[in-house]
């Protein structure tokens, strides 16, 4: 694939899909939800082959190896080939038990129309501490 020796850890985890943009994967690196080898780290951070990554992402513990460096987003079946999928069997359990009679949308009262701009911020800030 890529013939780079070290790619920004925000890039990478954007690059093979982990976050759907480079902005979330960011704030997850300032937000102490990334670690590599075991150490919180900056977006900065320059990652390797071979370096474990630990992933929090909406209450998930998820765990991966780096197989290979990427710098630009990719399809979905290329970027698998770039990272060993390392998380527990009991994280995927629980993501799936978390799914389960999750169908149903959320409500609103009726006539209280759509939320505005503030009010979704807080909802999303409400959801992210649940998680």
């Amino acid at each position: 694939m890529g013939n780079l020796e070290k790619v920004r850890v925000d890039k990478w985890l954007w690059s093979v899909r982990i976050f759907k943009s480079r902005t979330q994967a960011t704030d997850a690196c300032k937000a102490g939800r990334v670690k590599v080898n075991g150490s919180i780290v900056k977006p900065s951070y320059s990652l390797q082959r071979g370096e474990k990554i630990e992933v929090r992402k909406n209450g998930f513990d998820l765990e991966f190896k780096v197989i290979d460096l990427l710098q630009k987003r990719v399809g979905a079946p290329i970027a698998q080939k770039c990272y060993d999928d390392l998380t527990p069997a009991e994280e995927l359990n629980k993501y799936q038990n978390w799914f389960v009679g999750k169908a149903a949308a959320e409500r609103r009262e009726k006539g209280a129309g759509r939320p505005t701009k503030r009010e979704r911020r807080d909802i999303d800030r409400f959801k992210d501490k649940n998680y």
